[in-house]
């Protein structure tokens, strides 16, 4: 057996064997989240067209059966095919016109048609309907070359869906295509969860407003814009955002009144294990449970759950990759489960289009790009060669993060790895 020496990197020593025991995986950290938070309670009935991106706190139920009433599916001519006889053609007189909206009022007996419109009401006694480009019409009659068969372009009441059937279970968040559902289903509002209360604290004395002002020691704040930008949902209600003092008496203050009034607290930095590290003495200073402090991951391995004074408490590392990373993993997780939100974020394979070289240790989760697919069908997916936890400026370009497994250093091009988009649908 050849014995390898360790290659030994420069770095912030993170992985070393004392600090990674204490990491949880991914897995572990998704699955304390859906143990420890509990969905919010109260709810609301709101009218539907209100209700984007709300989630149900009951199941919604059709009102009837749709579509309600036997209806033409093109426009044409409507009439009983039983009533040709023989070999044809067949000549039928016009009786009734019937369009969309309107009662047909007039029952079709023997050789009688009725001009009818998409939507309309099927008259009584008709079971077929013939494009109107299929026959021959000279005044008041049309002749009919080929007898149709029963139901031939009629949309039949209750196809669809029938009366008191369930639409959407409880925990669906409503989309464009829910909503749709809803409506058709004649349901006009909905009852859904109360919207989340959230504040949200950017800790580090050294940032500043993106494009003010600064000095030579200072950086510009990416954190309270792209969290605030996440944070701007119809189910949730940002009550606070505030920047942090870096000192252990502000920041306790600041965080006692934020979870006296938001049922989720989420701070960025600050939960390292540094000097100028506050966030999490003040959390245990409160009386504060941390759920777990620190996961098996890269970038964002400082990343912490827990709860404190009655809120739930998400604890973002401070560099603003690693936020955006967390939150896409974590915090988008914790927001489900507190608002009892039952979808998932929905993973796939793709195929790297390049080799990934990198020191095993953590699961590392890289942006990437989707680029179209190779000849057997596969999702191919660019990414950057290198992952910096403070680097944001490809991030505009990807469509979701592929998981290079922990115990890989080495995964040729063309290799397998999941992916998670960061849009849910």
């Amino acid at each position: 057996m050849t014995v390898l020496q360790a290659v030994v990197r420069a770095g912030c020593g993170c992985d070393r064997h004392d600090i990674a025991k204490t990491l949880v995986s991914i897995d572990a950290a998704l699955a304390l989240i859906a143990d420890r938070a509990v969905p919010v309670d109260g709810t609301e009935n709101i009218p539907l067209g209100q209700a984007l991106g709300r989630v149900l706190a009951r199941p919604v139920r059709s009102r009837c059966m749709s579509p309600p009433f036997d209806n033409a599916a093109m426009d044409g001519f409507a009439f009983a095919s039983g009533a040709l006889s023989g070999g044809g053609p067949w000549t039928l007189d016009i009786v009734a016109r019937v369009a969309a909206g309107q009662c047909s009022a007039t029952p079709l007996v023997g050789l009688q048609a009725a001009r009818i419109f998409t939507g309309a009401q099927v008259p009584e006694g008709a079971d077929a309907v013939v494009m109107q480009e299929e026959v021959k019409r000279t005044g008041s009659t049309i002749r009919i070359d080929q007898r149709p068969e029963s139901g031939l372009n009629i949309r039949r009441a209750g196809s669809e869906m029938g009366s008191g059937v369930t639409v959407l279970q409880q925990g669906r968040r409503l989309d464009a295509r829910a909503i749709a559902g809803c409506a058709a289903a004649g349901v006009g509002s909905v009852t859904v969860r109360r919207r989340l209360r959230v504040a949200l604290l950017v800790t580090g004395d050294e940032i500043r407003d993106a494009g003010a002002g600064r000095t030579d020691a200072q950086i510009w704040d990416v954190n309270t814009p792209m969290l605030t930008g996440v944070l701007t949902q119809p189910h949730l209600d940002l009550v606070a955002v505030e920047q942090g003092a870096d000192s252990h008496d502000g920041l306790f203050l600041q965080i006692a009144e934020m979870a006296a009034v938001a049922d989720l607290v989420i701070t960025t930095g600050g939960i390292s294990v540094g000097e100028e590290d506050h966030v999490r003495p003040v959390l245990l200073a409160l009386g504060g449970d941390i759920h777990f402090s620190g996961v098996a991951i890269k970038p964002g391995k400082p990343v912490s759950f827990g709860r404190v004074r009655g809120a739930s408490w998400l604890g973002l590392p401070g560099n603003p990759l690693s936020a955006f990373v967390t939150w896409q993993i974590f915090g988008t997780a914790l927001v489900a489960r507190l608002t009892g939100d039952a979808g998932q974020a929905a993973r796939r394979h793709v195929i790297t289009d390049a080799a990934i070289s990198r020191k095993a240790g953590r699961c590392e989760l890289r942006p990437a790009t989707c680029a179209g697919f190779d000849g057997q069908g596969r999702e191919i997916v660019t990414f950057d060669a290198e992952t910096h936890s403070a680097h944001v400026c490809t991030l505009p370009a990807a469509d979701g993060l592929i998981f290079v497994p922990a115990d890989c250093d080495l995964l040729p091009a063309g290799a397998l790895v999941e992916f998670q988009p960061f849009c849910r649908t």
